[in-house]
């Protein structure tokens, strides 16, 4: 398949799930604190919806939710869901602002067998972007089985677009991993590893970065000084950097 493909090697692929977390708030921490124009946030939530994702989709649902509730007391984050799964099945919602109806969208969802489609999901968020500026977009996903150099080119692209990708890897599969931190990398994103017994790591980490897309520096303190964790060494960090929104 074209997931055997061999990637280059990125230094730190063995770094551990703590380490993980500390190079994903350095990254996102040294990324420009801009507050949305239109005062909302645009945020693409993609999900690997495959067979083999099966086992922790109901905690995938669970977690967005929270993100998005999260993001509506923040100060505002419009947000599409995206997923792919079966025979080429690639689907995409409508930009949602009512957290009710997007969970209701996307408990709707069920895992099928079928091969990864991030190249479908690149060449929709650039499509979106350039329509309406897109904040962020987030991937959870287990599996890489493309043509890296597509893929990469993709990435580069949404890259200049302005539009960083924050890539949630569920396991361990070198290849994923490796394909994963060259998107991050190249759309000037960040990558974070979780697995079963990481579920709180991934729900504060999507909080933070729903926090950053939907109100900037400003609405990331207001989370941290009411949550602390994971927001607040985020926003520490963030207090070195000049502010913009």
């Amino acid at each position: 398949m074209a997931g055997d493909r061999k990637l280059p090697t990125t230094p730190g692929g063995n770094r551990s799930a703590a380490g993980e977390v500390d190079a994903f708030l350095r990254r996102v921490a040294a990324m420009p604190v801009v507050r949305p124009a239109a005062g909302r946030g645009r945020l693409m939530f993609a999900l690997d919806a495959t067979a083999s994702r099966e086992p922790t989709w109901d905690r995938a649902c669970q977690l967005q939710g929270e993100m998005f509730q999260e993001a509506g007391a923040l100060g505002g984050l419009d947000i599409q869901l995206v997923y792919y799964r079966g025979f080429g099945e690639f689907k995409a919602s409508r930009w949602y602002s009512d957290a009710v109806a997007l969970l209701g969208r996307m408990t709707g969802v069920g895992c099928l067998g079928g091969q990864t489609q991030i190249e479908a999901m690149l060449t929709h968020a650039i499509a979106e972007t350039r329509r309406q500026r897109v904040n962020a977009l987030v991937f959870v996903g287990d599996a890489f089985e493309e043509d890296v150099d597509g893929v990469s080119r993709l990435a580069g692209e949404l890259g200049v677009l302005g539009v960083p990708a924050f890539l949630f890897h569920e396991g361990d599969d070198a290849v994923a991993s490796r394909a994963f931190r060259q998107i991050a990398r190249l759309t000037g994103g960040a990558y974070c590893r979780f697995d079963a017994n990481s579920a709180q790591q991934l729900r504060d980490l999507l909080r933070a970065v729903a926090a950053f897309a939907a109100g900037g520096r400003r609405a990331l303190e207001d989370l941290s000084r009411r949550k602390g964790g994971v927001a607040a060494t985020l926003a520490s960090q963030l207090k070195a950097l000049p502010y913009k929104g």
